[in-house]
This record gives structure tokens, sequence and C-alpha cells, in this order.
């Protein structure tokens, strides 16, 4: 509102030249947006790599988690027998 204000007091050539200059701004500052643009554009992929990197990780531990360690570890049963092979020393 106060832009608008400020404006019905301006001129036409005042506002004309206020224009110019707005755009002139405006045309200069242009090429260090892009720049910007592009910068965080490229942080957002890096982030976006970093994330699926570490959900494949996370995936991945979660699946190993599950599968026992031995297929065969399942089927035995602890016993109190010596391995075979060696012979237990009596003292």
């Amino acid at each position: 509102m106060e832009n608008q204000h400020v404006e019905e007091q301006m001129s036409p050539e005042e506002l004309a030249q206020r224009k110019e200059e707005m755009k002139s701004f405006y045309d200069e500052s242009a090429p260090y947006l892009e720049a910007q643009a592009k910068y965080e554009r490229l942080l957002t992929e890096i982030e976006e790599s970093r994330f699926k990197r570490a959900s494949f990780q996370y995936q991945y531990a979660m699946m190993m988690a599950q599968q026992p360690e031995d297929p065969n570890a399942e089927n035995e049963t602890p016993t109190d027998e010596a391995p075979k092979g060696r012979k237990l020393k009596k003292s």
C-alpha cells in the first residue's frame, strides 16, 4: 500500500525512470540468481544421493539382521561333547 501511495506522488517521468532502474537492477542480478539456482540444484542432488545411499544401507542391514549367520546353525543342538578329533586330558 505504501508503494502505491509513493507511485501516485511521482510524475510519469519519475515513474518511468524508477521502472527503468528496477529493470536494470533485475537484469544485472539475474546471472547471480541463476548461478545460485544451479548451486542449490546441485546441493539437492547431493542430498538426495546421500539419502538414497543411507536408505539402501539401512535396508541391507535390516535384511542381514533377519538372516541367520550359518544356515546349518538352526539344525544343530548344543551338546556337552568335546569336538571330534580332540581328547580331553585327565588331571
